[in-house]
């Protein structure tokens, strides 16, 4: 396999215009994409540091770099933006004793621990590669000898253990744990409020009323023509917090973020790696999404997957980032363009790089209204959580079933409402009570059929 795809040119007759993975638009359109994209992991790749006291530079500059590896690992097959992971977020808190309030004076710690999980997860990647061995036999159909492709073992038993249900439901459950951002954090007035449905209104508008490129970007141009309204409102007619660009004039073009080196603390380990079965969820539910809405079978990309995220968080940890993951916000954003080409990707990720090490640039992405980035994360958000209950729907889950009934109501419930189980100085909610419940209800309960 090329590490780098031969990108086509889309088809033009295909229905509904959409760009395979190993296809590309040209490439002043692909630039502009992949800068939505940016536009779309930006928000939660900063949010994730700051929660835990990280550098969020560092996050941004890693994550470009994790995509990157990610890329070359999978050879380009499967379109993917590696971000911040908010399932880090309780386990770092806990095994560094954050309290919130500028940089974590122990995240040399949480370091060591994000390491380790990355090293897991690699692990599991690797047995999953190994035994996801693709073979032939051979059928007689109608006096005709035909040769039927079996998927490995791997694929049975990670199928068998996180099946549609359970993925669907993961990956749904990631949009509405995340749906209490923008609502809770992101509007601390009622001006602000109404500047998100503002926000919404207008990327609703552009992803209806609009075709062509300008439908395909409904994210950034949603964004942009939000922004010059709240402009208007704020720094025209005084009605609420002017953007303010003095920051990005102080800023320097070109800076070092700070970069930390981890420590191996057995106590942290333990608290952080168990993380890589969320992350395994996580990406399991990525690629079953990204077949889902592109018609192609990743399955024999699942193992290499698994590595390339796993080597990511290990390269990020080990340069003072957080812990990543394939990101669902820019699965959304793959759902409502109907553009899967890897091609994006690899000019996201090259952005990302530059803006890491460009304190201007990132100081012009924190410049946009922070009520206006809270309107974006809601439609991103929510398309989230539609593509978990588009797995459903693409695998025919059968809801009559009581046992897939049970896994996906309690899955989504205990997501949404960060549900936590505590145990000493542990504690694990959220996104992760989640999918470890997901993962062990369907285990209990389909012992009953």
């Amino acid at each position: 396999m090329s590490l780098i795809p031969q990108w086509q040119r889309p088809d033009p007759n295909r229905p509904g215009g959409v760009v395979c993975p190993d296809e590309r638009l040209p490439w002043p359109q692909t630039f502009v994409l992949g800068v939505q994209h940016v536009i779309a992991m930006f928000g939660a790749t900063v949010l994730a540091p700051l929660l835990m006291g990280f550098d969020p530079n560092v996050a941004i500059l890693m994550s470009g770099i994790g995509t990157l590896i990610f890329f070359f690992v999978v050879g380009g097959q499967v379109p993917s933006y590696l971000g911040s992971s908010f399932a880090f977020i309780g386990v770092v808190i806990a095994a560094t004793g954050y309290a919130g309030k500028g940089p974590n004076g122990n995240i040399g710690v949480a370091l060591g621990g994000i390491v380790a999980c990355g090293l897991v997860y690699v692990l599991i990647g690797l047995l999953v590669h190994a035994t996801n061995v693709r073979h032939k036999r051979s059928t007689v159909i109608q006096g005709l000898e035909v040769d039927e492709v079996e998927a490995g073992v791997a694929v049975h038993w990670i199928e068998r253990l996180m099946p549609p249900v359970v993925t669907g439901s993961v990956v749904a459950v990631i949009g509405l744990n995340l749906a209490q951002v923008p609502i809770k954090n992101m509007a601390p007035t009622a001006f602000d409020t109404w500047v998100q449905a503002i926000t919404f209104v207008c990327v609703g508008l552009v992803a209806v009323y609009t075709r062509g490129m300008v439908q395909r970007l409904l994210i950034l141009v949603g964004l942009l023509i939000a922004s010059a309204i709240y402009g208007v409102l704020t720094n025209g007619l005084g009605l609420g917090k002017p953007i303010d660009f003095s920051g990005v004039i102080a800023a320097p073009w070109f800076g070092l973020p700070r970069f930390a080196a981890p420590v191996f603390d057995i106590n942290a380990i333990l608290l952080i790696a168990p993380v890589a079965v969320i992350l395994v969820a996580e990406n399991l539910g990525h690629i079953k999404a990204v077949a889902a809405m592109t018609g192609r079978d990743l399955d024999a990309y699942m193992g290499r997957a698994f590595v390339g995220d796993g080597l990511a968080t290990m390269v990020s940890g080990a340069a003072g980032g957080t812990g990543v993951t394939t990101y669902a916000e820019n699965i959304g954003v793959m759902a409502a363009t109907k553009i899967y080409s890897t091609a994006i990707f690899v000019v996201a990720a090259l952005i990302a790089v530059v803006l890491g090490f460009s304190p201007k640039f990132g100081a012009l992405l924190q410049a946009i209204p922070l009520a206006v980035m809270g309107g974006v994360s809601i439609v991103v958000f929510g398309l989230i959580a539609v593509a978990g209950a588009r797995i459903w729907v693409q695998n025919s889950v059968d809801f009559s079933d009581n046992t897939n009934l049970i896994v996906a109501a309690v899955t989504l419930i205990l997501g949404t409402g960060d549900y936590t189980l505590k145990l000493g100085d542990f504690a694990l909610g959220g996104i992760g009570t989640a999918t470890f419940g997901a993962i062990a209800l369907h285990a209990l309960l389909r012992r009953g059929r």
